[in-house]
């Protein structure tokens, strides 16, 4: 059930990020074009820039989900299985603080900024924007509640997977990481 939901949320956060990259390739290329003839977008900057922001924060809550984040498998893997289960369950509670800390004060800043517009788009509300950080917090702990299964598994068997050392040993030997 929990590998069913991981790949049905990896879809899902993949769909999203490729659209959010997309959306954002589109508005530069057009705002480039429009520039170009001599026709100055005053919406591009603010909205590339939001997009931008919500690129990283989903993006990086789809690394979580694959655990391509920075981290310290190699020190772990070092020690017996028995010190690895609590290292990990500490430093899954260290992250999971931390992005429950975001959330809640995410949520905050969107009651701040209640009744505030973007400038160029004076339509768009800048809670909708800012929307990010919250969801941003709340999906980066869903994402590292999916994986840690595994994690747990790894760090009970022959070690955790160190992504980083395996991207590095695909390149080394000619394949795409």
């Amino acid at each position: 059930m929990i590998d069913a939901l991981r790949r049905a949320f990896d879809r899902t956060l993949t769909a999203f990020v490729m659209l959010l990259l997309a959306g954002l390739a589109v508005i530069i290329l057009y705002a480039v074009a429009c520039r170009k003839l001599g026709v100055s977008l005053v919406w591009y900057d603010e909205v590339a820039s939001v997009m931008l922001a919500w690129l990283t924060y989903y993006g990086a809550a789809l690394a979580a989900l694959k655990r391509a984040h920075i981290g310290f498998p190699g020190l772990v893997n070092t020690w017996p299985p028995r010190w690895r289960v609590p290292a990990v369950l500490f430093a899954e509670a260290c992250v999971i603080g931390f992005f429950a800390l975001l959330t809640w004060f995410g949520l905050q800043v969107l009651v701040i900024l209640q009744g505030d517009t973007l400038t160029s788009l004076s339509w768009v509300p800048t809670r909708l924007t800012q929307s990010v950080i919250p969801i941003g917090g709340a999906l980066f702990i869903v994402a590292q509640l999916l994986s840690l299964p595994e994690v747990l598994r790894q760090a009970r068997g022959g070690g955790i997977v160190d992504h980083e050392q395996l991207a590095v040993l695909a390149t080394e030997a000619g394949e795409t990481p």
